[in-house]
């Protein structure tokens, strides 16, 4: 960094110091203040959603990934060419199957979801560095009338130091002041555009869950052939404490 431009960071860390404890008058544009409330807001939510649409991928991945280590396990349970052996395998190959399911839906989810969300996220750094922007030379501004209103209340004995330090002003002023009205004008449209470029990925979440769904249901519907009507929550639990009674009863259980 070259001597001018530490030199202009030192003036802008002091003015910053000086509007905090109340030394120097600080420009204030209540609309810009407002329109930058609500770009921080939206680029907290939308590195929420970020990591809530990442969470979203990698959580349908680990589901199925349970879902086989579970269907390994069980078929392990059964014994060659009993009833259920046959279904347990069913069950493995049709985890297996929606495991390429998911595969499929991942693609597309970070094609329709993923990456639009990541792009727009992606954009906030830009408007932060000009909101930065801006407020560096908003404090330069300030820098330079708090200069003139000094050599207005203490003439300097040198004549040309006044009209200096205003034509500073005035050119820091008309910086600032284009800057402003920019931001100011273009924070908005920014704002306004969220809905129509996330709604299409609103949209493609929705479906792929959707699609999931259904490719989850037909995967499995064939597996019912194998399991007699579904029974009331009574029955499953007292068929449960039956054969948890039984082996209570096993003469191992009661060895001390």
């Amino acid at each position: 960094m070259s001597w001018a431009g530490l030199k202009k960071n030192l003036n802008r860390a002091t003015t910053s110091v000086m509007h905090k404890t109340g030394n120097m008058d600080r420009t204030n544009d209540r609309e810009f203040e407002e329109e930058q409330r609500r770009a921080k807001q939206l680029e907290s939510k939308a590195e929420q959603l970020h990591k809530q649409a990442n969470g979203y991928a990698k959580a349908m991945r680990e589901m199925n990934g349970a879902q086989v280590r579970i269907a390994t396990s069980l078929e392990q349970f059964h014994d060659e060419g009993q009833p259920m052996s046959l279904a347990g395998q069913r069950y493995r190959d049709a985890v297996t199957k929606m495991e390429q399911q998911v595969q499929d839906v991942d693609g597309a989810y970070r094609t329709t979801v993923l990456e639009p969300i990541g792009r727009y996220y992606a954009y906030f750094p830009q408007i932060d560095e000009a909101m930065r922007r801006r407020n560096k030379k908003m404090l330069d501004y300030d820098n330079a009338r708090s200069k003139v209103r000094k050599l207005v209340e203490k003439p300097s004995e040198d004549a040309t130091k006044l009209p200096r330090a205003e034509h500073e002003a005035n050119l820091a002023r008309d910086m600032y002041e284009a800057m402003n009205a920019q931001l100011t004008a273009e924070l908005p449209k920014v704002i306004d555009t969220r809905v129509a470029y996330l709604d299409p990925s609103f949209e493609a979440v929705v479906k792929s869950q959707l699609s999931f769904a259904q490719d989850a249901q037909n995967t499995l519907q064939g597996l019912s052939q194998y399991f007699p009507p579904e029974p009331q929550e009574y029955e499953l639990e007292r068929q449960a404490d039956g054969i948890l009674q039984q082996m209570r009863d096993l003469t191992i259980c009661g060895l001390a």
